[in-house]
C-alpha cells in the first residue's frame, strides 16, 4: 500500500498517510485516460453553430430572368449559394456531440491519472488550508514554499479565504473533491490535496 507524507502550510512534515492501492496504485491505462478526456471535451461543445441554407434565406421567390434568350446561364433563384447573400451550401447545422462512458471505466480513468501523478511525484498532501484572511500575497508565498506553479488544488471544503486568495493567481485552479475530473488532472502539472479530500476521493473511487 503506497504512503505519502503530509505537510502543513509551512512545508513542514506533520505525519504520513497511507493511500489506497485501488486509487493511487492502480494500473495506468492510457487508453482509458484518452477516452475519458475525449468524452469530457466533446461534451463541453454546445453544438449550436448554424448557417442558413438556400431554403432558409428570405427572398428569391421569383425567377430572376427568363430561361432563354438572354445569352446567360439559366437561373432559378437569386438566393442560390453562388449569389451574394444566398444560402450556404453544406454549411454547419446544430448537432449534439454528447458521448458517454460507463461509471466503472470513468473511475478507472481517474485512478489511472491519479496513479500517474503519484508515480511522478506530482501530488502533495496538506493537513489543511488555514488562511486567516484574504490575501493573494500570502497564497503566492504558500505556493513558493512548495515550489509549485501550475497547480490543481483539491479540498474537502472550499474556504472563502482560500477561494478569494487564489482566484487571481494564474495557472491555479481550486476544486472540491466531488468535482475532480480527468481534464484538470492531466492539465495541471502538480496536484495539492487536503488530507480530508484524499479520503473522500478514495471513498468514491475505491472498489
Amino acid at each position: 500500500m503506497p504512503s505519502i507524507e503530509v505537510y502543513n502550510m509551512a512545508n513542514q512534515k506533520v505525519s504520513d498517510t497511507e493511500l489506497s492501492d485501488d486509487v493511487f496504485g492502480a494500473e495506468v491505462k492510457e487508453y482509458l485516460i484518452h477516452q475519458a478526456l475525449k468524452i469530457q471535451l466533446a461534451n463541453r461543445r454546445a453544438g449550436t453553430v448554424a448557417v442558413k441554407n438556400r431554403s432558409a434565406v428570405s427572398g428569391g421567390g421569383k425567377k430572376p430572368f427568363k430561361q432563354k434568350g438572354t445569352g446567360g446561364a439559366r437561373q432559378g433563384c437569386i438566393r442560390a449559394p453562388h449569389y451574394p447573400g444566398g444560402g450556404v451550401a453544406f454549411g454547419p447545422q446544430p448537432k449534439e456531440y454528447n458521448l458517454s462512458m460507463n461509471k466503472k471505466a470513468r473511475n478507472a480513468a481517474l485512478c489511472s491519472a491519479l496513479t500517474y501523478q503519484f508515480n511522478n511525484n506530482r501530488i502533495t498532501v496538506l493537513d489543511k488550508f488555514d488562511f486567516k484572511q484574504i490575501s493573494t500575497k500570502d497564497f503566492i508565498a504558500f505556493m513558493n514554499r512548495f515550489d509549485v506553479k501550475k497547480t490543481l488544488i483539491v479540498t474537502d471544503e472550499i474556504d472563502n479565504n482560500l477561494l478569494l486568495s487564489a482566484r487571481n493567481v494564474p495557472f491555479v485552479k481550486l476544486l472540491k473533491h466531488d468535482a475532480l475530473n480527468i481534464y484538470d488532472l492531466i492539465k495541471y502539472k502538480n496536484v495539492i490535496f487536503t488530507q480530508g479530500s484524499v479520503k473522500s476521493v478514495e471513498g468514491v473511487l475505491s472498489k
